[in-house]
């Protein structure tokens, strides 16, 4: 099980930028979380969800949805990084994201992170941008780069 590096003031938020945040847990992507996510999305694109056509096609598998990998990100994140002492925290969306490589049902995806950026709101919270990396076992290149954005209220 991954440690994550737990922040407990704006202080050690600051403190950390620059710093690589470690490496969680390698979570699996199969074909039933590929389903939920086609119906929760009504994106039933075939190279996802049918895998006899699939097969014929250009990844000889179904492959995961981008955003199926990037949604993981609440599940992977708390693996490598995770801010206490705080009243509220929320996603506050995302300023850069690629897929550079496809995510192949049955793959094993863990996160990667460098906090990139801490500034205070004008709310009183604390803004911070994470680089997030989710890698592919065995995958040449990342299947996810991400500059996620979360605000926390201490």
């Amino acid at each position: 099980m991954a440690e994550p590096r737990i922040f407990r003031s704006v202080e050690e938020l600051r403190t950390a930028v620059g710093e690589q945040l470690g490496t969680g847990d390698w979570l699996e992507v199969d074909q039933k979380r590929i389903d939920l996510f086609a119906d929760a999305t009504g994106d039933h694109q075939w190279i996802h969800v049918d895998a006899e056509k699939a097969a014929d096609g250009p990844f000889g598998t179904t492959i995961a949805h981008g955003y199926l990998t990037l949604s993981l990100l609440p599940t992977l994140v708390p693996q490598i990084m995770r801010v206490e002492n705080v009243r509220m925290g929320i996603n506050y969306g995302t300023n850069k994201v690629r897929f550079p490589s496809p995510v192949p049902v049955g793959s094993r995806l863990r996160a990667t992170g460098t906090l990139k950026e801490v500034t205070e709101t004008k709310d009183g919270g604390v803004q911070i941008t994470t680089v997030v990396t989710v890698e592919r076992e065995d995958g040449d290149k990342p299947a996810c780069v991400a500059e996620a954005v979360s605000r926390f209220y201490f």
